[in-house]
């Protein structure tokens, strides 16, 4: 695979941050905290395409509306595992996410886990989903009126919990903790880690200086990997049949032979992909959509309304939660605006040329921003406004394809898309339906990065309706 990213030629020269240095490259105003935002403001300064070289290593990024539906082609075009992904396989694995295109065990577990993932299955994890939302608000009753709650903490707890009970039956207790499940710190610990040593780790003296860093990595590693161990083992060796949930999935084929079965190890960066990636993406949307709601009064009122005419005061049933339109519309702008997994790698499979002008050789690879992307003019003359109105049917209709991203492309795009969803606009509907909420006028938006992107700070102040 080419180390290198796009070509430029004497046509096509792709621009690149100025004072440029030898062996460092582009390290002046580099932020390792902040990565996908400090991309964004150089993006705004040199256009829909430019490059960025971190000590020797160097990446191109697109955000163009034609540069993005050219490398949606999957005729020419495939996941590319970009360093800031590949290094979380010592998280993942050749889990679903972080597995490279050649190896066989992810076309084997998303086959075996696709039905998981379809409407009827989806029906089956409605109660859960409402009972872990019950949990959120009998949580938050206690502090209306009180203290202020903090949004991003307990989305995280919630979504944590729904794909903890829904995908493996097993519960973090995440409203019942004063502190969060040490699983979670664990797993907090070796995102960040990480995030914050992808780059370093590409010279000899970078992976030097972070060996204390890694020595207390290999610590949150090892207990991540014994909580999922025990969830397993606990299943598989349990006399009473399993619920139909992923874990069942997934230990039934390799009780019956099946040939989509993966072995135990894989198993574990199965439910390790699933309990990260499966709610540290929710959890941002949920507490972006709560952000924007609070900041926009005549927003709230409409989805409130909404709310109130088609759920009425009954527990909402699984077809109920799809008529929330309007309220899906501000999830859909929410994630227009941070969607919280923010960039994917493609690489070629053909040798090509991307829009015309920028050679791309087989293995050659771009990184497309999505947040940048979700701002191309083709979304108008104000692409950082907030406004649901963007997703109404005709104006979908009237933009080109592949300018809306947040899940991904292709047949490596998010498999738990549906189900995100409907948590989603299931919560948003609920809380909703329960609160009048306040945000801190003085608060201004802090984007947080891990793996996912997250407002950092963000409460929200309650009152009953």
């Amino acid at each position: 695979m080419s180390v290198g990213s796009l070509h430029s030629t004497a046509e096509a020269t792709i621009p690149h941050p100025r004072w440029r240095l030898p062996v460092f490259g582009d390290v002046f105003g580099i932020s390792i905290r902040t990565p996908v935002q400090n991309s964004m403001e150089i993006g705004r300064k040199l256009g829909p395409i430019f490059e960025r070289d971190i000590l020797g290593n160097r990446f191109v990024f697109a955000s163009g509306a034609d540069m993005v539906a050219e490398l949606s082609d999957e005729s020419r075009f495939a996941k590319h595992l970009a360093p800031g992904v590949a290094s979380l396989r010592e998280v993942g694995g050749d889990g679903l996410f972080t597995a490279y295109n050649h190896e066989p065990n992810w076309g084997k577990a998303h086959n075996l886990l696709a039905p998981a993932f379809t409407k009827s299955a989806m029906r089956s994890y409605h109660r859960t989903m409402l009972d872990v939302a019950g949990e959120l608000t009998e949580h938050w009753d206690e502090r209306v009126g009180d203290s202020p709650v903090d949004v991003s903490s307990d989305m995280t707890k919630l979504t944590l919990e729904t794909i903890g009970r829904t995908g493996f039956s097993y519960s973090f207790d995440s409203f019942r903790r004063e502190r969060p499940h040490p699983f979670v710190q664990a797993m907090v610990g070796a995102l960040s880690h990480s995030q914050r040593t992808t780059f370093v780790k590409s010279t000899a003296l970078g992976r030097l200086l972070v060996r204390r860093s890694d020595r207390r990595n290999v610590a949150n590693l090892e207990h991540m990997a014994e909580v999922v161990d025990e969830v397993i083992r606990a299943r598989r060796d349990s006399a009473e049949a399993g619920p139909e949930d992923l874990l069942e999935l997934m230990l039934r084929a390799a009780r019956e032979n099946d040939p989509h079965r993966i072995d135990e190890l894989n198993i574990r960066h199965q439910v390790v992909t699933f309990l990260v990636a499966g709610h540290e993406t929710t959890s941002g949307a949920l507490s972006f959509a709560l952000y924007y709601l609070s900041r926009h009064p005549d927003v709230l009122a409409k989805a409130q309304a909404e709310v109130d005419a088609v759920w009425g005061d009954e527990e909402p049933a699984f077809e109920q939660v799809a008529k929330l339109r309007y309220v899906r519309r501000v999830l859909d702008e929410s994630l227009r605006l941070w969607p919280t997994a923010p960039a994917y790698g493609r690489e070629a499979t053909v040798d090509t040329t991307l829009v015309g002008t920028y050679p791309m050789k087989v293995g050659d690879w771009v990184l497309v921003l999505i947040p940048a992307l979700h701002r191309d003019p083709v979304w108008g003359d104000d692409p950082e406004a907030f406004d649901p109105d963007h997703f109404l049917p005709e104006r979908i209709r009237s933009r080109p394809a592949h300018v809306y991203k947040p899940f991904g492309t292709g047949e490596r795009a998010c498999i738990g898309r549906q189900f995100a969803l409907h948590e989603a606009v299931l919560v948003l509907g609920t809380i909703l339906r329960r609160y009048d909420i306040a945000g801190d006028p003085g608060y201004r938006l802090k984007v947080a990065e891990r793996l996912t992107l997250m407002p950092e700070g963000f409460t929200l102040q309650l009152r009953r309706r």
